[in-house]
């Protein structure tokens, strides 16, 4: 547990330091596995300040994520994990109403390599996301997301997990 917030710590330092991005907002997300454990999420976002394939249909650009997530043990005591991801975005025009579609890939550190019977294999995890939802005039946001949890056969097992939820969004 020590080595995942002195993990964390150094992340935040280096995200302070490298990152010329303008904070977009603090995300709170709740969710569930496909075998129901209860997910909690607090995220930071920094968007690009890049946008591509901009026309009247809409444009492309993205964000830099960083989140902490608890994640509801059952018998057991829970999990708690970091993440950050680098994730695209495509926004379709609009007014006041914006909707979009999102991709990720990152990485994650879970304190526990275990999570309902599921065996990680290690608490290093790669981490995929599909995401859709609206973003409204002010820079609230709500969606919905399905993130995908994997170390993709650096270690075995490799069972992986999923988790999908429903997130809010609020602007700095």
């Amino acid at each position: 547990m020590k080595r995942l917030f002195c993990l964390a710590a150094i992340a935040a330092a280096i995200m302070g330091q490298s990152f010329t991005a303008q904070a977009a907002g603090v995300e709170f997300s709740v969710g569930q596995t496909g075998e129901s454990t209860m997910t909690y999420r607090l995220g930071l976002a920094f968007n690009w300040d890049q946008s591509w394939w901009q026309s009247d249909v809409g444009r492309l650009t993205g964000y830099w994520d960083g989140a902490y997530t608890y994640w509801e043990g059952d018998k057991t005591s829970g999990n708690n994990s970091l993440s950050f991801s680098p994730v695209l975005v495509y926004e379709f025009a609009g007014q006041n109403v914006k909707p979009y579609v999102e991709l990720g890939i990152g990485v994650a550190l879970f304190s526990e390599t275990e999570i309902e019977n599921n065996d990680l294999g290690s608490s290093f995890q790669f981490e995929d996301r599909f995401g859709v939802g609206l973003r409204f005039a002010g820079g609230h946001e709500v969606g919905i997301r399905a993130t995908h949890y994997s170390n993709a056969g650096i270690s075995s097992p490799n069972n992986g997990i999923e988790s999908y939820a429903l997130h809010y969004t609020m602007p700095l």
